[in-house]
């Protein structure tokens, strides 16, 4: 049902802004007024829709910071995740050379 209101809205307004246009044109009104009044709609519309533009453009921008920066922290977490296990193992490694060598010296000393 929405979308059939909203197609009859549409089509209603679609109508009105027509009829609005054939009112400007045929207005008993000088014709270098009608064109201003019409070239004035048009520069409204352009300036409107331009605002609007740099807007979405603005909005999308932000979006795409605030996915490159999130898609950055993960990237560093992961590393620095993969680092502290990279760590882990060589002082694991390093921690058993020790043992062998404190055997290999005890046996020397005695």
């Amino acid at each position: 049902m929405s979308n059939n209101a909203g197609s009859t809205l549409l089509a209603l307004l679609t109508g009105a802004a027509i009829g609005a246009g054939f009112g400007i044109l045929y207005a008993p009104d000088k014709g270098s007024r009608t064109r201003g009044k019409i070239k004035d709609g048009y520069d409204d519309t352009k300036n409107n829709l331009k605002h609007k533009y740099e807007s979405a453009s603005d909005e999308l921008k932000h979006k795409i910071a605030l996915f490159k920066q999130n898609n950055l922290q993960d990237t560093y977490d992961e590393m620095l995740s993969n680092v502290s296990h990279k760590t882990e193992d060589v002082i694991t490694f390093l921690e058993d050379k020790l043992a062998s060598l404190k055997e290999q010296n005890a046996k020397l000393q005695k």
